[in-house]
């Protein structure tokens, strides 16, 4: 125990016990416990959490669609940033519930765990498992207002912050059915409340192509001229495949597309390569991203890397003494969804991004080594050219087995060997230490002198370093410049990446900010995102944020972020037209003295940081295509439409 520790004083057991009545225990009433503990229900209070309540309503829908209800959603961004969600299902029941009492409308809204999804004949197959949605929202909401087109009939209700506010009401009549619900969050619990169009976009698009044929309609009337995007795919998967292979150069034309059924569960793999060396596999179970897979995504990979093989030898691909193709050799370039559909989905927690259920592992096994092997006996043209590229992707793993032993045999990628570079921290506890990642040495002197020696390393690099979207693997542990971060990180890197090995448990870039160090985070992102993403996922990466500019008036010190923080503290302090302020725009960190960039950059308790997230895989995935790989025409057409977001650009 730390001396600090030993100064800490306890209370006796009686003292304690004084202290703990039954006035401490506290009963949450109604939603009382969502607004108490949102990040339980929704995640967090972030943007995040903000989207997701969108989510959780039109999930709602959704679920109606899978039931066979409804085939059209209508979502609407209106000028306050509440939102309107309307579908043409059969409409939230109205009558009242026999068990509390009232409206089950009302049920539904206002009673946590109050669903048609616990076993009743409502829905067989639905997303919201835990029936907490519609009551979150409404909990999490400075007012949800709720319309039921039924029985040739308009409900209305309204409600604030959780409790009902008015009684169910008829409020006109219908000649159609659904539901509408309009919402606005609560700005006591969001730290944001404005939504984002192009997060919504991505979202329900990816819902359109997961229940083809239905409609969802997305408006945003914010701005002048009002936005609106109408995402329907009657092909569903298949069309998902070839919408995120739109900018590759898909192995074969046809997406390959099997399906197949157990009882109430279904299964369906849509599937098709491209040139690219990256793998760009997505999960689902009931229209919800298992983002970290589970037992769906087990059985594709088990069946589709023993299909390819017992075809390989087969065909003599593979020869007598040939190894067999590892599971990354069979998915390198591949671009896959599956889609599997149930009525009871075990997920861990309800962020639900793991499906546990064991009956799902087998039926898409099944599915995959039954009509996968058809599908490659029936086009023999496409197997080959995909055994082509299987082959090619096996040597290249083979090479970097080769390169990492070589790097293993002489202490390389052993602790006891780290980088000559590396400026290593004294605290061994991972939880405690960061490395900085900088840009060039003259930083990485600064940084090194002005650092907390205690907890924080530092590894300068030098000079531009490999471009991984253009490169397999085996070029990694070769490459001079991402060899010292893999050994530094101590994580390994690729499908060997152990992130619970890593050193650090803050990785932070520091670049200079300009177009060269723009490059260089950009690069490093690529490598992370590629080769080792669970640094990513597990909030582990960050970026340093140095300040752009310095200003000095006598013997006042203070510095600015960007142009905007510059010309608030001019103004604040009354200095925009003061000829004794003197105002430096830094070129690069090398220019900083150790204890200026410690105190603007590195302080923990000072610097700005920003922490490295991973919102959407496939949007991810999508721009480090577009902005690091081979094809041209995408890396312009992205510059185009976002060059008037471009802040802070040196020519």
């Amino acid at each position: 125990m730390s001396e600090q520790e030993n100064d800490i004083e306890y209370g006796t057991k009686a003292e304690s016990a004084e202290q703990y009545t039954e006035s401490d225990i506290q009963v949450l009433e109604g939603l009382e416990a969502v607004r108490k503990r949102p990040g339980m229900y929704i995640g967090s209070t972030t943007v995040r959490g903000l989207h997701h309540l969108v989510y959780e309503i039109v999930d709602n829908s959704i679920d109606e669609a899978l039931a066979g209800r409804c085939d059209t959603i209508t979502v609407i961004i209106h000028g306050d940033n509440s939102i309107t969600v309307e579908d043409n299902g059969a409409g939230i029941p109205v009558g009242i519930h026999e068990k509390m009492g009232i409206p089950t409308v009302e049920v539904v809204h206002t009673i946590l765990h109050a669903g048609g999804k616990f076993g009743g004949k409502g829905y067989s197959v639905s997303g919201g498992l835990h029936g907490v949605g519609a009551s979150v929202v409404n909990a999490l909401s400075e007012y949800l207002e709720v319309e039921v087109m039924r029985d040739n009939k308009v409900y209305h209700q309204r409600y604030e912050r959780g409790k009902t506010v008015t009684k169910l009401t008829v409020i006109g009549e219908s000649d159609h059915t659904g539901t509408r619900t309009t919402f606005k969050p609560d700005p006591e619990i969001f730290e944001e409340t404005v939504y984002s169009y192009d997060t919504l976009l991505t979202r329900f698009r990816e819902m359109a192509f997961l229940n083809g044929g239905v409609k969802i309609i997305l408006r945003d009337d914010r701005a002048e001229q009002p936005l609106e995007e109408i995402l329907y795919y009657e092909g569903g998967i298949k069309s998902y495949v070839e919408w995120l292979n739109r900018k590759e150069n898909p192995l074969h034309p046809q997406v390959i597309y099997v399906a197949g059924k157990k009882d109430d569960e279904y299964a369906e793999i849509a599937m098709q390569y491209n040139d690219s060396v990256v793998e760009n596999v997505h999960s689902y179970a009931n229209n919800i991203n298992t983002h970290e897979g589970g037992t769906h995504l087990t059985g594709f990979r088990t069946a589709i890397t023993k299909v390819f093989n017992d075809y390989g030898r087969k065909y003599k691909y593979l020869k007598d003494n040939d190894k067999n193709l590892a599971g990354e050799d069979v998915r390198e370039g591949l671009t896959a969804i599956i889609s599997v559909k149930l009525h009871e989905p075990q997920f861990e927690g309800q962020t639900k991004e793991k499906l546990g259920n064991g009956e799902m592992r087998y039926l898409v096994e099944k599915v995959i080594s039954d009509k996968l092997s058809s599908f490659l006996e029936e086009n023999p043209q496409v197997a080959k050219a995909v055994f082509d590229k299987c082959l090619l992707a096996a040597r290249a793993r083979e090479a970097a087995r080769a390169a990492r032993e070589n790097i293993r045999r002489k202490g390389g990628l052993e602790s006891t060997s780290l980088p000559g570079k590396l400026s290593d921290c004294s605290d061994k506890n991972p939880e405690n230490c960061e490395i900085y990642i900088v840009e060039g040495d003259s930083a990485g002197g600064s940084a090194k002198q002005g650092r907390d020696r205690r907890i924080q390393a530092i590894l300068p690099l030098w000079g531009k370093m490999l471009n991984v979207e253009k490169t397999r693997i085996d070029k990694v542990y070769t490459n001079e410049k991402l060899l010292p971060v893999i050994i530094a990180l101590g994580a390994n890197v690729g499908p060997d990446f152990d992130v619970t090995k890593l050193r650090y448990h803050k990785v932070v870039i520091m670049a200079d900010a300009d177009v060269d160090g723009s490059h260089i985070r950009m690069l490093l992102l690529t490598f992370f995102f590629r080769y080792m993403r669970p640094l990513i996922e597990e909030g582990y990466l960050y970026l340093a944020q140095p300040p752009l500019f310095k200003i000095v008036k006598n013997k006042e010190v203070l510095h600015a972020y960007d142009d905007a923080e510059l010309a608030k503290i001019l103004n604040e302090k009354g200095w925009k037209n003061d000829k004794g302020v003197v105002i430096q725009r830094y070129k690069g960190l090398g220019e900083m003295m150790p204890d200026e960039l410690w105190e603007t950059t590195m302080h923990p308790e000072k610097r700005k940081i920003l922490r490295v997230t991973l919102e959407d895989a496939a949007a991810a995935n999508e721009i480090f295509s577009d902005l690091m790989g081979e094809k041209v025409i995408p890396r312009k057409d992205f510059i185009n439409e976002n060059a008037k977001f471009a802040e802070n650009i040196d020519v």
